[in-house]
């Protein structure tokens, strides 16, 4: 009976997922423009490095923008052949991009303010300035907040990742403000502008290392961690007829789980009644778990010996069935099936 085994695939995500991140992706890049720019002429008239420092930031989120308009189009395309487990690894790729971009706009922000510490401004950053960051603050915080939820709803990492690309953004216009109100109320504080520009910095780099670090685990194949282990082996083995649970692997797919796991049975039981068991495990982990999105089932004979003697006492291989005629045994290799179903096979063997 080794080797028999049941697949399904669980949906990533609902209908209306690709436009729905098209939808909040395109006014985040036109908020993105706007906001940009705005800071960039009031930076350069304001002499304020710090805005233009937010300004770099806020067209940063753009390209970002544009990776996940583009992108989405790719990681959504449906398993084939050649990717079998689908194409959702794309987006893992697209989230790392967004959080490079934003580790280097910081890299280069921060250093440009640390080596012109020191240096006076002729004419110091003015109210102007004030009033686009603080706008900038409030923005950027609502579309951060839309973003996420989004993000959250649809189960999209990049989408996520971007939510905070946006928030990063609204926090970095707060030291910028607050350099204007430092500026006005102790004007021998020359470098409040110079000051602001490296927390801003600083930001970026902790954002980027929040958005990036989760997708690196995705792409190293990291497993879904003890604790959801415990309940898919818990909930497995409370399903009736299973004598035993082992050799649970996972690992990531998107937002979700690949799981596959063996399950031992008795060794007398006909392929048919096995695959029935695969089948209630298969529904029972995927009700319960509702990250799992893909899981792959092995049987195997509760009791190795006797199952490989009641085998060889077979004739011909042949399998007993309750239906009758001969059902010939798949041929296994370390425990599974010479012919793997595709993922979106239901119940085969």
């Amino acid at each position: 009976m080794q080797g028999i085994q049941t697949v399904q695939t669980k949906p990533l995500n609902p209908p209306a997922y690709q436009s729905e991140v098209q939808r909040v992706t395109r006014a985040g890049l036109l908020l993105n423009v706007v906001l940009g720019a705005v800071k960039a002429v009031v930076g350069v008239a304001g002499n304020s490095q710090a805005c233009l420092a937010d300004a770099a930031h806020s067209l940063s989120d753009c390209v970002t923008d544009v990776a996940i308009l583009v992108g989405v189009g790719f990681w959504m395309a449906p398993a084939d052949d050649s990717h079998p487990h689908g194409h959702r690894r794309i987006e893992a790729l697209v989230t790392v991009f967004i959080g490079a971009v934003l580790a280097a706009a910081a890299i280069g922000l921060g250093w440009r303010a640390l080596a012109t510490v020191g240096q006076e401004h002729a004419h110091p950053p003015g109210w102007p300035v004030f009033v686009v960051a603080t706008a900038s603050v409030l923005l950027k915080e609502a579309l951060y907040r839309w973003t996420a939820r989004v993000g959250a709803r649809i189960h999209a990492p990049a989408v996520i990742a971007n939510a905070w690309h946006h928030r990063s953004d609204a926090l970095s216009s707060i030291p910028v403000a607050a350099s204007i109100l430092i500026a006005k109320a102790w004007p021998a504080v020359d470098d409040a502008d110079h000051i602001a520009a490296i927390l801003v910095a600083g930001m970026l780099l902790h954002a980027a290392w929040t958005i990036v670090w989760p997708c690196l685990q995705e792409l190293t194949d990291r497993g879904a961690g003890a604790a959801v282990h415990r309940r898919i082996l818990e909930r497995a083995a409370a399903t009736p007829d299973v004598r035993d649970v082992h050799q649970l692997r996972s690992r990531r797919i998107g937002p979700g789980y690949a799981i596959d796991l063996h399950v031992l049975v008795d060794p007398a039981m006909s392929v048919r009644d096995g695959h029935a068991v695969c089948d209630r495990v298969r529904d029972a982990v995927l009700a319960d778990e509702p990250r799992v999105v893909d899981i792959l089932v092995h049987l195997e004979p509760f009791e190795e010996a006797a199952g490989e003697a009641a085998a060889a006492g077979r004739e011909g291989g042949r399998v007993r069935e309750e239906a009758g005629g001969p059902h010939r045994h798949p041929a296994t290799r370390s425990g599974r099936s010479a012919a793997t179903p595709t993922p979106r096979a239901r119940g085969e063997l």
